[in-house]
């Protein structure tokens, strides 16, 4: 028997926003075409960013959003961004392609992506290539309100006032593309490079260093115990990968199912492992765990250019998006913001863009499915689950995350992994009557659906009925198979 037991009466923590997030790099279609089509474009278009992207973003309340990297934030110099677009230089992207680009897009373009998508920017520095000087020019031409080289110049290019620059990522991936170092060295230089990162405005900068590549606990390890004290986040990097072999997104089978939800469950484990190392040298909780890439990674979709990463979106991923946002949920104590990857066209992307169309996929719906947790208060559960099985192994086949927003509103989402079986559940709620219920679920007839641009809305959700309160306050819910519902519950 499946049970459910919500604590409604007691709170883990605030599910912050920023769990939310999203991170757009210098990687293939993402930033240009997905997001930036320029000034001349027939696409419409708001100063050169392209207008649909912004709405559907927009729809889900995207809180904040990591730029220019990446692999390409440690090769990135932001001078070479700013100005006028006709006298930037173009660049290589080494990392990604070896395309060249003409840095059209840059600091400028990139705050007012914010702006016009109402969410908070987060920076990413370079640390590999770039030096202290430059990191903290950097912060000075975007933040400083008084007079000098830096905020004159930004004045120059026609920006009176300065930004809020409230997240501040020192350097990318460190320990391999952002330049091979050993934790020993790379926590050294963070505290060098940091300490140039400065608070010239009202609102102090959250400062981000760069964290362990999944299971490297040595890394959280030597971070914490070197640099703790210097920094207000560590990030964490975990791909849950495409399955038991790399493939094309939508050429899978149950085998390969099984296997990505698996790996995409190992994310508790890496949260439960990296965060019990934090404890020790932080019992207070100040440094969150920052997961500022994350997601699934399969092989590029055919006839698209290998280094652009270009893949397509299944039920199946939305599903990897689930469980892994009900595990944030439940660690929010210490995970105090996540950015998937990528915002478009690049990885597990929320947008597909094809010229002037644009679909969302259904990863894109999960998180529009789950931003009632945002800001809200976590409730502590007992999720009591049947397995899944398949060839020998296990896992569990139901996965949960509940919060109450301010009004007292009890949200709950629920994903049912088995690909071919309903679930019945039953819900046991303390400190809280269940008077009405209301919900949505997302689901498909196969495994590989998928959204298209001759069919955009083959995945979408739909309002769900299967959910029934009883005299006694018990709840009973079924659950599809291969789905995701999330749930209000007023009293």
């Amino acid at each position: 028997m499946n049970q459910l037991i919500i604590n409604a009466d007691l709170a883990s923590g605030v599910i912050s926003r920023h769990i939310y997030g999203h991170f757009a790099e210098h990687l293939g279609r993402c930033i240009y075409e997905g997001i930036w089509v320029g000034e001349d474009s027939p696409i419409p278009h708001t100063r050169g960013i392209r207008n649909d992207v912004v709405q559907a973003l927009r729809a889900i309340n995207i809180p904040v959003l990591r730029w220019p990297g990446g692999c390409f934030a440690d090769e990135y110099h932001w001078k070479d961004g700013v100005g006028p677009r006709v006298t930037r230089p173009s660049m290589v992207n080494t990392h990604w392609g070896g395309v060249s680009e003409n840095n059209h897009f840059g600091t400028h373009e990139f705050f007012d992506l914010c702006d016009q998508l109402g969410c908070a920017p987060y920076i990413c520095g370079n640390v590999g290539s770039g030096s202290v000087q430059e990191m903290q020019q950097w912060v000075e031409y975007a933040t400083l309100d008084g007079k000098s080289p830096m905020a004159d110049w930004r004045r120059t290019n026609g920006r009176e006032q300065p930004w809020a620059l409230p997240f501040f990522g020192v350097g990318n991936e460190n320990w391999g593309c952002g330049g091979n170092m050993r934790a020993e060295y790379y926590a050294d230089q963070y505290r060098r490079y940091q300490t140039y990162v400065r608070n010239f405005g009202a609102a102090p900068i959250y400062k981000i260093a760069c964290g362990a590549n999944g299971g490297d606990y040595h890394w959280t390890d030597v971070l914490m115990r070197e640099a703790g004290a210097y920094m207000h986040g560590l990030s964490l990097h975990y791909y849950c990968g495409s399955g038991r072999v790399s493939r094309s997104a939508t050429q899978f089978d149950e085998v390969d199912w099984f296997a990505l939800l698996k790996n995409a469950l190992f994310m508790e484990e890496l949260l439960t492992r990296h965060a019990t190392i934090m404890d020790r040298y932080d019992p207070e909780r100040r440094v969150g765990l920052i997961v500022d890439e994350w997601g699934t990674w399969h092989e590029v979709e055919p006839g698209a250019n290998p280094g652009f990463l270009y893949q397509q979106n299944t039920l199946r991923d939305a599903l990897v998006a689930a469980v892994t946002l009900n595990i944030f949920n439940r660690h929010c104590a210490r995970v105090k913001m996540a950015n998937i990857a990528q915002t478009v066209n690049v990885l597990q992307a929320m947008v597909l863009t094809e010229g002037e169309k644009m679909l969302l996929t259904p990863t894109y719906h999960v998180f529009e499915l789950y931003k009632d947790h945002r800001d809200a208060t976590s409730l502590p559960i007992r999720l009591d689950s049947t397995d899944y099985r398949w060839e020998g192994e296990s896992i569990p086949q139901l996965s949960a995350s509940a919060s109450r927003d301010q009004a007292g509103v009890v949200h709950l989402t629920l994903c049912n992994l088995h690909p071919r079986q309903d679930a019945e559940l039953s819900l046991i709620l303390h400190g809280f009557t269940a008077r009405a219920i209301s919900g949505r679920v997302l689901s498909a007839a196969t495994m590989q659906a998928h959204n298209t641009f001759t069919a955009p809305d083959a995945v979408r959700p739909a309002p769900f009925t299967a959910a029934q309160v009883h005299p006694d306050g018990q709840v009973t819910v079924t659950l599809p198979a291969k789905s995701v519902v999330s749930m209000a519950l007023e009293g």
